[in-house]
């Protein structure tokens, strides 16, 4: 019988760690581990060591970083991506480009299967397995935690501490944290009670808003066609503008969230987020759009925006109608070009200033002094276009509807208030 050879999405996590080794008992299957560098920080210390001790026979360890920036997290910004008005998607856009990486490598390694560390009820498990059937669609995936016997972290930290893997999480702080640059999600443990709020240990990139500097921090994000370019009049990639966003935003308590999501599989869960370049970066982006694109567009792309952000989070990245999507919003950005400063303080984003070559705004336009070049009488005539109909409505119905209900002719007044 030819020997199972899988490739498993590896973070070093308990999860994953848990994973190599029970795939080699469940399947007597030679393991190869694949781990893509999103920026995250924590997680990626000691990464090769852990798999080869938790017996994976081949280890890759991919940075991803530029491609996560240019092609997931941009595409992101640019659309106003928001689960639910709010989210960022650090872990939503991850997910694609991690699969993508692990088919990549499953096919150079001739493997059997992939597998992942998803849980039955949350939402990458689609992420993941859409990805592959996108991408590699004869590849079988394993998905070990809707299978397995461990019913609760605490005896997988028992199974690991009886196999000798190395694993950070303990009985005591059983958080489960999956970070990238965008990004970090924290959930499980005491935060699983919608009524307590978060212990300040369950943070990573952030003080607490008390802890901030008394003294708000000013920064200047200059973007071009919808792309961060500059941050504090300094061109940077954007790896190192995010990164550097980060430190500024988080030191000043910027980008800490606290949901109540809604879940692709039909759950609600409480998520904790910490994004403080994020945070920064869709204010800067949306007020910048709000100065350069016209109103119609404007209405249309927030309409957009809620469809992008739903596309993303239930893991319909490799998709046809993203690419569509992306065209419109490419379109979009072209004259969302300038820069906006804005002012962190202590957990609080504002827009101080902005500018732009493609403004829409006019002064001469929008002022009430002698400056004023709007035609006042103008005005007249298209309040009498405008409000045509529905003057023509209440003249030809102005004692109510007439309607029949069984046979009977019933009036039913209107009533309009001021």
């Amino acid at each position: 019988m030819k020997r199972e050879k899988i490739a498993v999405a590896y973070s070093g996590g308990l999860d994953t760690s848990v994973i190599v080794k029970w795939l080699q008992e469940k399947y007597n299957a030679e393991i190869i581990t694949v781990t893509g560098n999103l920026g995250q920080k924590k997680e990626l210390r000691g990464v090769p060591e852990k798999a080869y001790k938790t017996g994976a026979k081949k280890v890759y360890v991919q940075d991803l970083r530029t491609e996560f920036v240019e092609e997931y997290i941009w595409r992101a910004l640019k659309a106003g991506a928001l689960y639910e008005h709010t989210y960022p998607m650090a872990t939503s856009l991850g997910r694609p480009l991690l699969a993508k990486a692990l088919v990549e490598v499953a096919l150079r390694e001739k493997c059997t299967a992939v597998a992942h560390g998803c849980t039955g009820k949350g939402n990458d498990q689609v992420r993941f397995e859409a990805a592959v059937a996108a991408l590699a669609p004869e590849l079988k995936v394993l998905a070990p935690l809707r299978e397995w016997e461990f019913k609760s972290r605490e005896e997988e930290i028992e199974y690991a501490e009886k196999h000798g893997i190395p694993v950070a999480a303990s009985k005591a702080s059983p958080f489960s944290i999956d970070e990238n640059m965008w990004g970090t999600a924290i959930e499980c443990g005491i935060l699983e009670d919608p009524t307590i709020p978060p212990p300040e240990d369950a943070f990573q990139r952030t003080v607490a808003p008390e802890k901030a500097p008394d003294k708000p921090t000013y920064v200047t994000v200059e973007f071009e066609e919808g792309v961060p370019v500059s941050l504090n009049g300094k061109s940077m990639d954007g790896v190192a503008l995010i990164d550097k966003l980060n430190d500024i935003a988080g030191a000043n308590a910027v980008g800490r969230l606290d949901l109540i999501e809604n879940r692709l599989v039909g759950i609600k869960s409480r998520e904790i987020y910490e994004a403080p370049a994020a945070t920064v970066l869709h204010i800067a982006h949306r007020e910048l759009e709000r100065m350069t694109l016209d109103k119609e567009v404007a209405h249309y792309k927030a309409k957009i925006a809620h469809d992008y952000a739903n596309l993303i989070y239930n893991g319909l990245w490799f998709t046809p109608l993203r690419s569509a999507l992306d065209e419109f919003i490419d379109a979009t950005q072209k004259t969302v070009n300038g820069s906006v400063k804005l002012k962190l303080y202590k957990g609080n984003v504002e827009v101080v200033g902005r500018t732009s070559p493609n403004s829409l705004y006019r002064i001469q336009l929008a002022t009430y002094t002698s400056e004023d070049t709007f035609d006042h009488k103008a005005s007249e005539g298209f309040i009498k276009i405008f409000s045509l109909p529905v003057k023509t409505f209440y003249q030809v119905n102005k004692n109510g509807f007439v309607r029949k209900k069984k046979g009977i002719r019933q009036r039913v007044r209107t009533v309009v208030s001021n």
